[in-house]
């Protein structure tokens, strides 16, 4: 229950310097007059979302007090600061993202409608969630009201469909099996290793690098194991293992983004049929195709890379070293070819009749060794003979 308590208060004395020439009382309140509101700023915003809703000040309040509840109990809710943006969202909106119609949301590119073109696929959950929240502050209808664009709403829907595809793991994935940015790219890839042959290593590097770590990507193999083109000084070792990493690359790239939607409301069971049977056909065409242009790739940089030149030479070097070693000694002129011939051909004809030599040996050895055995054999027999007489 409310009390009330009475305070006793005395004045402070005027100053005594104090004169009623240097405080003159108002003398009248100046007439109420109009002003123009131009559409622009805050307080335009908030007198347009008060007319369009039929807002009473309350209402407004109450509705920036429950906005603002909300952003917080995002933020607090995945660990953000709500007034930290990490730098996303902010990209220019260029008239075409304007231009979006959001029944054809799966030719837009979400990245873009977000504003988060430069993160793409590295883009964090936290940075989309930024990126979604900072969107619909700027371009929800009520923020707009009465600005007189009247593509806002659509553009606002766009916006949710990309939040919507890029939160869901598997839509995300299968967006970025067919990432417009990417596939703008890949029609700048080498079609012949022609031009690389006439050109100096540093350029095969420098246009094959980026290509490699854009397919890296797409790799079932974790991103950070997968072994990327290297430098012109790369062993032997490191250069097949490079290649045959790639030409058994294995992707995870799915094109069911693609697919042809199923007509709403149809009942008709060979249609359906039909259609995922078509999509399916269409779905392995696209990743047979896929896995021809990434071997395609992988043949073109095999045929320009420097460093396959420069090991072929090495070996050559090395075959050579090897097939002169002990021709040269204490640096005297190499030996006579025919000369060296004639003395091995020699030696091997007396090696020849040394073992002729011994076997003829081992063959008298064993001769006299039976006639012995057989003389013993006679001496015996006679000594029997003789006993028995």
């Amino acid at each position: 229950m409310e009390t009330i308590t009475e305070l006793s208060y005395i004045a402070p004395a005027t100053p005594k310097d104090w004169t009623p020439s240097k405080h003159k009382p108002v003398a009248s309140v100046s007439a109420p007059h109009s002003r123009k509101l131009f559409p622009i700023g805050e307080a335009y915003l908030r007198h347009a979302r008060r007319t369009l809703n039929q807002w009473t000040f309350d209402q407004e309040e109450a509705y920036y007090g429950d906005e603002q509840r909300r952003l917080e109990a995002e933020g607090s809710g995945n660990g953000l600061d709500p007034t930290d943006d990490l730098g996303v969202g902010d990209e220019p909106e260029g008239p075409e993202l304007k231009l979006l119609d959001p029944k054809e949301w799966k030719k837009q590119d979400h990245y873009a409608v977000l504003g988060l073109s430069r993160f793409r696929y590295k883009a964090t959950p936290d940075q989309i969630k930024i990126a979604h929240r900072k969107k619909v502050l700027k371009h929800h209808p009520d923020k707009k009201a009465g600005s007189g664009d009247s593509n806002d709403d659509s553009f606002f829907k766009c916006i949710q469909k990309a939040m919507e595809t890029l939160t869901n793991p598997e839509r995300r994935r299968q967006f970025d099996s067919i990432d417009p940015y990417y596939e703008d790219l890949q029609s700048d890839d080498p079609s012949s290793a022609t031009p690389f042959l006439k050109q100096p290593p540093e350029h095969f590097f420098k246009v094959f690098g980026p290509i490699f770590e854009r397919e890296a990507h797409f790799s079932k193999t974790p991103e950070a194991e997968v072994p990327l083109l290297g430098a012109i000084d790369a062993t032997k070792a490191e250069v097949e293992a490079f290649y045959d990493f790639w030409y058994n690359f294995d992707s995870w790239r799915t094109f069911e983004y693609l697919d042809k939607e199923i007509n709403e409301g149809s009942d008709n069971r060979d249609d359906k049929r039909y259609t995922e049977k078509k999509n399916k056909s269409e779905r392995a065409r696209r990743k047979k195709e896929d896995n021809a242009r990434l071997r395609g790739l992988v043949d073109i940089a095999l045929q320009a890379d420097p460093r396959i030149k420069r090991i072929k030479q090495e070996e050559k070097e090395e075959r050579e070293r090897k097939k002169n070693k002990g021709k040269v000694v204490n640096g005297a002129a190499p030996i006579d070819k025919a000369k060296q011939e004639a003395e091995e051909k020699k030696r091997k004809e007396e090696e020849a009749k040394k073992a002729e030599a011994e076997k003829v040996a081992k063959a008298d050895a064993k001769k006299a060794k039976a006639a012995a055995a057989n003389a013993a054999k006679k001496a015996r027999r006679a000594a029997r003979t003789a006993e028995g007489s």
